[in-house]
């Protein structure tokens, strides 16, 4: 790749064709699992590390795998997954009603474009932000202790560790899929909730989903965000909603008057807050991101050059010639794409300008966005990074371009064209975006174990074909069967519309900034909250002992507290377990700590993957709950049921998850 002969290593099995279609397959699963978690909460999981165990599972058959195409397997998967997080935009052009359905090849062409450019612009991140980084990068960290461990295969040790994970895996999805089959049979309650009014004025309360791919999402998450989340979730419930119901009274069930007051004003506030935090972390990173992009641009012209005659195989990137002719070239895709979008539009006489605006706008922060994105989860995960912060913020940047070089020409008439043709944008942007968050971490996990850069970064490519093709379809299913909140003229067969929250925030920002009905007020406030966050959590860092991350706070505040309570519970649950089988007195701690990772990962992909297919049932039966055994007579004995019953199912699955870590291994 470099010009340069490599020496040959027999046993370096590295990017094969079995790996790659391996990593597809694990593809269509998680890719589902995340699409489905996205519109139903707000937050997707990183699968490295279950793509990884299954990996190892599957390529044992195999004598000559090796950790390194284990390693692409879970890149491939890695990278398609990550693009799920195309759902924090998108389902906002059918929720504003400018599409009824997810047209195929423009949504696939959303993907392709964003995601490539997003591969390419990490490229040159990579020897800045990782080689030469002392970031932790804790979920590529992980994904590499996985790998070593189950792929070493130099013992029966590693052999019944790998086997271990995957049973885990395959329990924690199983149990899951039941679990969720009984809700949707109604025979348990799908959320639990308490509102009551503490003044003749005021309200409060809350509810929380009895989901366990929520509690496995919050012990993947952490006990910081979870506190963090916590401390949102008493802001948004126990502070903010009593405040602004004694201001403004209402009338109606306290579940009523909480609810509208937290969709009409609350998440605003949230909005706002998410904000400022973010705006802080890229004032925080903006130097040492800008440094490592400097000196990788330098290291790599260096390279291509010819200054370095033999280049370790270790640091053999795609060579910056051909990421400058990709991402020239997606370019014209991109213009495609913007010009059949706004065919046939109010928009269509300003089409140049347009294109060329909102071209400049995607390369130049899609660059931006990528860097602090790579840094974001180099320092605290690409499951925690605040991308929704940066959506905030692109589709407020957006939407404001719009307004200079269209508002005028349009008018009134064109406003909505204007509101879809921001969200359309913002979708490529994150798609930059999301994907630059996981490379890195990925590229990490491959420097750890010795993997070959320039092969890694062909799977990542890999990846976002493959999470391209999954995603318009299943959109589509879940769209019809479904349908998304506050979406005009839906046509969903159930009446249980999907929250979409990210989706639905970002859609009110644009709408709200292009038809100036923003309400400032509110988002200044959660600047002003965002704030005092902000000083909270940089005193406490101070000790070097305590943080308080004020995005996880602001998700906790804009997020429904039927999704944040189980989150929160999940994180603790998750800690308390970690310390219960991190005694010294336990050998297999870390192994046991790592099956607890597995299971949580399997609580998510049961749960998601059976109400995938549930609306495949939906749509095939056209009935709204085709697996519902009895009526909502049954819903106060079925919400008893569903209390004890996951108490009960989760108690044994982690019980389960310690007996498995502690299994006698051969010597």
């Amino acid at each position: 790749m470099t010009g340069v002969s490599e020496q040959i290593e027999p046993s370096r099995i590295e990017l094969t064709v079995r790996g790659v279609i391996l990593g597809m397959l694990i593809t269509v699963v998680f890719t589902a699992a995340n699409v489905y978690l996205g519109l139903r909460v707000g937050l997707t999981f990183a699968s490295s590390i279950p793509a990884a165990v299954i990996s190892m599972a599957v390529l044992k058959v195999f004598k000559t795998s090796t950790i390194w195409e284990n390693n692409i397997v879970q890149t491939v998967a890695s990278a398609a997954g990550t693009l799920s997080s195309i759902i924090f935009v998108l389902p906002g052009l059918v929720m504003v009603g400018w599409w009824t359905g997810f047209p195929f090849w423009m949504s696939f062409g959303i993907c392709v474009v964003g995601g490539v450019l997003g591969v390419m612009y990490t490229i040159p991140l990579r020897r800045a932000l990782v080689t030469d980084s002392d970031l932790p990068y804790p979920e590529g960290v992980a994904a590499a202790e996985v790998l070593k461990v189950g792929a070493g295969a130099r013992g029966d040790l590693a052999d019944t560790e790998g086997k271990a994970g995957l049973l885990t895996i395959l329990v924690g999805s199983v149990v899951s899929a039941l679990y969720a089959g009984v809700v949707a049979a109604k025979l348990f309650a799908s959320e639990l909730g308490v509102y009551f009014r503490p003044t003749a004025t005021t309200v409060s309360g809350m509810s929380g989903s009895l989901s366990l791919a929520l509690l496995g999402a919050g012990h993947l998450m952490g006990i910081a965000v979870g506190v963090a989340m916590g401390a949102g979730l008493f802001i948004a419930w126990g502070v903010l909603i009593p405040i602004l119901s004694a201001l403004h009274p209402a009338v109606g069930p306290a579940a009523d008057v909480a609810a509208a007051i937290w969709k009409t004003k609350v998440r605003f506030i949230g909005a706002g807050a998410i904000a400022a935090a973010a705006v802080w972390t890229l004032w925080r990173l903006a130097a040492p991101v800008w440094g490592g992009v400097v000196s990788a641009v330098r290291a790599s012209i260096r390279s291509s050059q010819g200054e370095y005659d033999i280049l370790p195989r270790t640091e053999r990137d795609l060579p910056i010639w051909i990421v400058a002719v990709i991402s020239m070239i997606t370019l014209a895709p991109m213009a495609g794409l913007i010009q059949s979008f706004i065919h046939g539009t109010p928009l269509a006489p300003l089409a140049t300008q347009l294109t060329f605006g909102s071209i400049l706008y995607i390369v130049f922060a899609g660059f931006l966005v990528a860097a602090v994105c790579g840094y974001m989860a180099g320092l605290i995960g690409s499951s925690n990074s605040p991308v929704s912060g940066l959506a905030i913020l692109a589709v407020i940047g957006a939407a404001l371009l719009l307004t200079v070089l269209a508002r005028n020409a349009v008018g009134k008439a064109g406003e909505a064209a204007l509101v879809a043709f921001a969200l359309f944008v913002t979708s490529i942007l994150i798609t930059v975006a999301t994907i630059a968050n996981d490379n890195l971490q990925d590229l990490k996990t491959g420097q750890l174990v010795d993997a070959t850069p320039w092969r890694q970064q062909v799977a990542l490519l890999i990846g976002v074909v493959a999470g391209a093709v999954v995603i318009p379809p299943i959109l589509d299913l879940l769209n019809h069967a479904y349908g998304f909140a506050g979406a005009p003229n839906s046509h969903a067969i159930a009446n249980t519309p999907l929250p979409a929250p990210q989706a639905t925030l970002i859609s009110a920002l644009a709408k709200g900034v292009i038809e100036g009905q923003l309400d400032w007020g509110l988002i200044g406030v959660g600047v002003l909250i965002g704030g005092v966050l902000v000083a909270i959590d940089e005193g406490l860092r101070l000790t070097g002992r305590f943080s308080l991350p004020p995005l996880g706070v602001g998700m906790g505040i804009y997020l429904p507290s039927a999704v944040t309570a189980p989150i929160v519970v999940g994180a603790l649950i998750g800690w308390l377990y970690d310390k219960w089988v991190g005694r010294a007195s336990n050998p297999g701690r870390e192994a046991a700590q790592r099956m607890g990772i597995l299971m949580a990962s399997g609580l998510i992909v049961g749960e998601s993957l059976f109400n995938v297919a549930l609306a495949g049932l939906i749509v095939a039966s056209n009935k709204g709950e085709p697996l519902a055994l009895v009526g909502d007579a049954f819903a106060h004995t079925g919400a008893i049921l569903g209390a004890v019953g996951s108490i009960a199912v989760v108690a044994a699955l982690y019980v389960f998850c310690a007996r498995v870590a502690r299994t006698p291994r051969p010597r």
